[in-house]
């Protein structure tokens, strides 16, 4: 406990020193339309809840994941890439990220947008499974007597427009409705009329409200410098496809009809190596079983093999959306989609809706699992040279879907990452927002 308590010390010590830094004093003129003021919160609402870490019910002890601000541990002592990073800490990361954005300001006044630092996902907890689980319907209503009770002219100046804060769970989450009594899942921190204008950064965003953008889960990889990053795609290009194919996860037990059930069964019943033109698969349909979240902060377990796997399969769950998605695009495998809602229509500033077909392939889930399609022979029939394209796109686009480590080199902040893009696309969103309310 000890060792908790001095870490989380340090932790805030770190982060309180960044958010008091002033280097913007003197804005440059690159940064027109791009100032960013961060909100200063009570610690309430972000580093306080990672006090408990450790007291988070039905999870395990997330006080390993809080390491490198949220990064986690590394995978191996030597390791500067890789991180055993749980997604729930993306909250931290992105807090620690955007105090190294280069137009930031200490008045709001001159911003372009604000940032809200606030750990929406981690405070959900004690919604979703704690002591205040029929009281989700409050979730968010604290922050915002907050923002409307000090300095409330940050808030009242554009009514909330400007305002952006990460929600490091799918929108799904928070959209429970307020009608719902007693509660059965979710927080309703979405549904609350007092957060209607603010733009919310979740992992996969509802269809139809304008406020909610999808942006990537984070992977497991977080280089320091250019260095490590072109030789992990050195690596990827490198890299030998022996299987065919290539499903991560778990469930597809049941004896209802689904998509995974069909997935598992294909895998296990393709036994015979195929062959197309100058490609030769020594498998079928490589399977690494990730049921009861074995795979989750242990990233070698399903990285070696989506390596060595030509493409890699993407079916739905709970919700349409994956980590593994960007797992399988970090390691040059093509991804498989099986719905719109699993990527297409989801991470349209980091994944191009008009570049999908150069990266990936779909294929109707009902089709497969109603008619009977083979999802090997749609695969097998993709010509060799597209497939080589396929594959040079999905290794130029890890630059734009991971989280590089904070106090990157120069170099590697040239390029653009998850970070960045979320950024940008979040400062074009508010200032078409601002500008439709004011026409």
């Amino acid at each position: 406990m000890a060792t908790t308590i001095s870490f989380f010390l340090a932790l805030f010590i770190s982060i309180l020193s960044l958010a008091r830094s002033d280097p913007t004093t003197a804005v440059p003129d690159s940064c027109s339309g791009r100032r960013i003021h961060v909100r200063r919160l009570p610690p309430r609402f972000n580093l306080g809840l990672l006090a408990t870490c450790a007291d988070y019910p039905l999870l395990d002890d997330l006080c390993p994941y809080l390491a490198n601000h949220g990064l986690g541990q590394p995978t191996h002592n030597r390791s500067r890439s890789w991180f055993r990073t749980d997604p729930l800490m993306l909250e931290l990361v992105f807090h620690r990220r955007v105090l190294e954005l280069p137009c930031l300001t200490p008045d709001p006044d001159l911003a372009d947008a604000i940032f809200l630092p606030y750990y929406a996902g981690l405070d959900a907890l004690r919604y979703l499974y704690g002591r205040d689980v029929n009281s989700s319907a409050e979730h968010g209503l604290d922050l915002y007597r907050f923002l409307r009770a000090h300095d409330p002219g940050i808030w009242e100046k554009r009514s909330g427009h400007d305002h952006f804060l990460v929600m490091a769970r799918p929108a799904w989450d928070f959209s429970q409705p307020l009608s719902n009594d007693p509660p059965i899942w979710g927080t309703s921190f979405l549904e609350l009329p007092e957060f209607f204008n603010v733009t919310a950064l979740t992992f996969e965003a509802r269809a139809w409200p304008w406020q909610e953008q999808a942006i990537p889960y984070p992977t497991s990889f977080h280089p320091p410098d250019s260095t490590f990053l072109e030789s992990w795609m050195a690596r990827v290009r490198q890299s030998r496809r022996t299987a065919l194919m290539l499903f991560a996860g778990g469930g597809g037990i049941s004896s209802t009809p689904n998509i995974r059930r069909s997935i598992r069964i294909e895998c296990e019943n393709g036994t015979e190596a195929p062959r197309s033109d100058s490609r030769y698969y020594t498998k079928t349909c490589d399977f690494v079983d990730c049921s009861n979240g074995i795979c989750e902060h242990n990233p070698i377990r399903y990285m070696r093999p989506m390596l060595k796997a030509a493409f890699c399969l993407q079916p739905p769950a709970d919700t349409p959306t994956r980590r593994s998605t960007f797992d399988s695009l970090l390691a040059g495998c093509i991804p498989v989609f099986f719905e719109d809602q699993s990527a297409r229509s989801q991470y349209r500033w980091h994944l191009p809706e008009e570049e999908f077909e150069e990266f990936s392939v779909s294929i109707s889930k009902e089709e497969v699992v109603f008619k009977g399609l083979r999802i090997v022979d749609v695969l097998m029939r993709i010509p060799t040279e597209r497939v080589r394209k396929m594959r040079e796109k999905v290794v130029e686009m890890i630059p734009r879907i991971m989280y590089r480590r904070h106090g990157a080199s120069p170099g590697l902040r040239s390029k653009m990452d998850a970070v960045d893009i979320a950024v940008e696309g979040t400062l074009k969103r508010i200032k078409a927002r601002l500008q439709e309310v004011s026409a």
